[in-house]
């Protein structure tokens, strides 16, 4: 599979058959959502992981990965590559007509924290905490560019790298752009897919690039982290998946940026 640039991103990307195909329960990938959902829950409960700015880098049209985050930052920043996502995004944070539906994630994530009828208080909470909607790209030394702004605490990041590097070079290139958004002891939280070649999104395939644990845990380290933790989700059934793409695990990995001498 070729590699896809951004300009297909931009005006080949519906975040609506995305958000079907990949952020819905029911679909038979109930096993992947709720173990992101689970690992985000403790990461951000612990009490290590928090501070006043998180940036999310390549949110995409999705906020599930940030429901527990909102507990843990005074605000958030959601980026990403192209218009429609964000528009997508901004929807939602509006309340407007036709916005996607998050309630079944937002019931998962309360349930998780003891109280599943809290599910509107708790989207009313992220929606207050998400304080910009910019545009990024995470090939860029800046991947904010033009604007520059202050190290945050934290960073996440959820299925964005590997769609949009071509090769490992570029991944761990895209991993030390980001990392130049974090502050010296703060923490990256990414969540990512293992041996996936393509994802697709209504009738257009997308590249992806297939990773191994040890390539991400050696691009991190390279990166100037300490991984404080890795788990790996091994999906039952690929065979299940093949229509829309060929991953065979998840990862979720928490790392704390280390201070330069």
């Amino acid at each position: 599979m070729t590699f896809t640039g951004g300009d297909v991103y931009q005006f080949s990307f519906e975040p609506r058959d995305y958000l079907s195909s990949f952020c819905s329960f029911g679909k038979g990938r109930d096993d992947i959502l709720n173990f992101r959902l689970q690992k985000c829950f403790e990461a951000f409960k612990s009490g290590d992981i928090g501070g006043d700015v998180l940036i999310d880098i390549g949110t995409g049209p999705s906020i599930y990965q940030l429901l527990s985050a909102c507990q843990a930052f005074k605000s958030i920043i959601a980026t990403d590559f192209t218009d429609k996502n964000r528009q997508e995004l901004e929807k939602w944070l509006k309340r407007e007509p036709g916005a996607y539906d998050w309630s079944d994630f937002s019931k998962v994530v309360c349930e998780l924290e003891g109280d599943r009828e809290k599910w509107r208080e708790k989207e009313e909470k992220l929606r207050s905490t998400i304080k910009h909607v910019l545009r990024c790209d995470v090939t860029k030394s800046n991947p904010l560019d033009p604007l520059v702004i202050s190290p945050a605490d934290g960073l996440i990041s959820t299925l964005c790298l590997e769609t949009a590097c071509k090769d490992i070079n570029s991944y761990r290139s895209a991993l030390r752009n980001i990392t130049s958004l974090l502050k010296p002891g703060g923490h990256l939280v990414l969540i990512g897919v293992l041996g996936d070649s393509f994802y697709k999104v209504g009738q257009q395939t997308f590249f992806c690039l297939p990773l191994d644990a040890q390539t991400v845990r050696g691009a991190v380290e390279d990166a100037g982290y300490t991984i404080k933790e890795m788990d790996v989700f091994l999906i039952p059934d690929v065979a299940s998946h093949l229509d829309i793409t060929d991953s065979y695990g998840n990862f979720f990995l928490v790392a704390r940026k280390e201070a330069k001498d």
